[in-house]
């Protein structure tokens, strides 16, 4: 049976697992693709939120140091005198039919398990700067907000596909340690849609270019799909050492054990090596984990074999770590994002 590029052949020696995931990717990218055309068209309707509005998402699943760069967004906004107000849907939180009022922008009102560990970590950095709401409805959630805070300024995480929200700017994050994954739709790859969408994007930023030695590569490959978009590239810092329960900050010679739960793990245990960190071993957990307290003994136990005399994790994961008992002294690295043209991206927001 003929489709195109596509040839099955019913023996039972085609159909293997790639085989099946590559038709699967094939099928998906046709379905996403048809649903852009109708949100291009009209048939499907968007909703302007009433307000200056912001998406920043990526093309990609796994982590793309998307979350830094709400964060600094956001930061802006407020510098400006904006009433920002972000609106994610809250991966992984216990309930995801609820609305929750993460920080009202003057304190954090929901424990991680109710917003999300992204949403909650976002409500901490941004005291005083920020409105964080978790739900799944972000056009409702928009009409609340501004109706309760005044909002004058929006921030879609995780915004890309969301198209039923009307924004002003649509930002995307490419990885430049993996800037399109595999090349190749869900199931089979990483890419949530096909790479021509990229051309929808307001702007681009090359996220962890620190983490590379040549982003020419990307930078042709992003001309070749949306030429007229502008591209920034983006640098995340280590600015400390940070001890979970208070107090000094950690040497940076001291031997440590890394651990995380992310999309990339890879991304973080690459980022502490350069920083001149002595990293004795690590280990990941999967994105989103909540720990227990059975998890913290095994990292010990990894700990104490590789010598270390501290454990290191990313601000996400220590949100979620609050109720869990440690014998090895925690610390948080700490995290922000420069990027290379600063002023321009500012204007441009």
């Amino acid at each position: 049976m003929n489709f195109g590029l596509w040839t099955l052949d019913f023996g039972p020696q085609i159909w293997t697992i790639d085989f099946m995931l590559s038709l699967l990717a094939l099928i998906y990218g046709k379905i996403v693709d048809l649903r852009n055309r109708l949100y291009d068209r009209g048939v499907f309707e968007t909703f302007d939120l009433g307000a200056r509005t912001i998406s920043i998402g990526n093309i990609t699943t796994g982590g793309t140091g998307k979350t830094p760069l709400v964060a600094y967004v956001a930061d802006i906004l407020a510098e400006r005198g904006e009433k920002v107000c972000i609106l994610t849907r809250g991966y992984g939180r216990k309930d995801q039919q609820n609305r929750v009022l993460v920080s009202d922008g003057s304190q954090v009102l929901a424990s991680v398990r109710e917003a999300g560990d992204e949403p909650f970590e976002l409500a901490q950095k941004l005291i005083g700067k920020a409105i964080v709401i978790a739900d799944a409805d972000r056009v409702a959630a928009a009409e609340w907000a501004k109706r309760r805070f005044g909002v004058t300024a929006f921030v879609l995480d995780d915004g890309f596909q969301h198209r039923k929200a009307k924004r002003d700017l649509d930002i995307v994050c490419i990885d430049a340690t993996s800037p399109f994954g595999s090349g190749e739709m869900l199931p089979a790859g990483r890419l949530r849609e096909p790479l021509h969408n990229l051309d929808r994007a307001g702007a681009i930023v090359i996220t962890r270019a620190d983490l590379v030695h040549n982003l020419r590569d990307a930078r042709v490959k992003i001309a070749e799909l949306a030429s007229a978009t502008p591209v920034f590239t983006g640098h995340n810092h280590i600015v400390r050492l940070a001890s979970f329960e208070g107090g000094n900050e950690l040497p940076m010679n001291t031997p440590s054990f890394a651990f995380c739960g992310l999309g990339n793990p890879d991304n973080f245990f690459m980022r502490l090596r350069p920083d001149e960190i002595n990293v004795t071993d690590t280990k990941a957990f999967p994105d989103h984990h909540v720990y227990v307290q059975k998890d913290i003994t095994g990292i010990e136990s990894l700990a104490r074999k590789s010598q270390a005399e501290a454990l290191l994790t990313t601000a996400k994961d220590a949100v979620k770590l609050s109720n869990l008992t440690f014998e090895i002294p925690l610390y948080v690295v700490e995290i922000e994002m420069k990027l290379d043209d600063e002023g321009a991206f500012a204007a441009m927001l």
